[in-house]
């Protein structure tokens, strides 16, 4: 049986198999640069679906890495796929306070998940202007409380939680807010959709920036 090997050659075959059966009408070049990135890394046409950008979304995103902000994520996990080395050429660092020891503190104290109280301690430093949750959706229940308070205004919320409890309610809830987002309908989501949006910003980003 043949088979390609060279992973270069691999990736721009899946490439030119998603484009084939995303409808391009329904989103804008960048849009579709970031569809296409969230199937590849699922193999799942329906995210093409269900994903919704949200006021602007896609160019604030952009602005935001290009300006240095950092980024804060629900899970270490989703801070490990994100390229923080390509992060790190425009200033922006990759966080996740969900797993220090002041958020489990907190998450005991206050009888909350330490998601929630990861997010609630990313709140509290300004230069955290990108929040991206793929796993928990208290952590997103979480920043939209914090965002309708007026306590934050994030410059991007990528809010793909997956599960059956609360990720529906918590995405519909996010794109009925005033802040720039990235959504994915229903129950699906997941870290890997969370890490191909962020990632498929930055390689925007380098596009535009002509980051070296």
């Amino acid at each position: 049986m043949d088979y390609l090997i060279e992973p270069m050659a691999i990736e721009k075959k899946s490439f030119a198999i998603i484009e084939r059966r995303i409808n391009r009408k329904i989103f804008s070049e960048e849009e579709m640069e970031i569809a296409k990135r969230v199937v590849h890394a699922t193999a799942d046409f329906e995210f093409a679906r269900l994903m919704r950008f949200n006021r602007n979304a896609v160019e604030s995103g952009i602005e935001a890495l290009r300006a240095g902000w950092d980024i804060v994520t629900d899970t270490r996990m989703a801070r490990a796929g994100i390229r923080r080395i390509l992060a790190s050429k425009f200033g922006s660092r990759v966080k996740c306070y969900s797993v220090s020891k002041k958020a489990r503190e907190m998450a005991e104290e206050m009888g909350i998940t330490r998601a929630m109280a990861g997010i609630m301690i990313g709140a509290e430093e300004p230069k955290n202007r990108i929040f991206v949750i793929g796993n928990a959706p208290t952590a997103l229940f979480k920043l939209n409380e914090l965002i309708k308070k007026e306590k934050i205004s994030p410059a991007l919320v990528v809010g793909v939680p997956v599960g059956f409890v609360g990720a529906k309610e918590a995405k519909e809830e996010l794109l009925q807010l005033p802040v720039p987002s990235i959504a994915v309908k229903g129950c699906k989501g997941g870290t890997p959709v969370a890490v191909a949006i962020v990632n498929a910003l930055l390689l925007l980003a380098e596009r535009r920036d002509g980051v070296e």
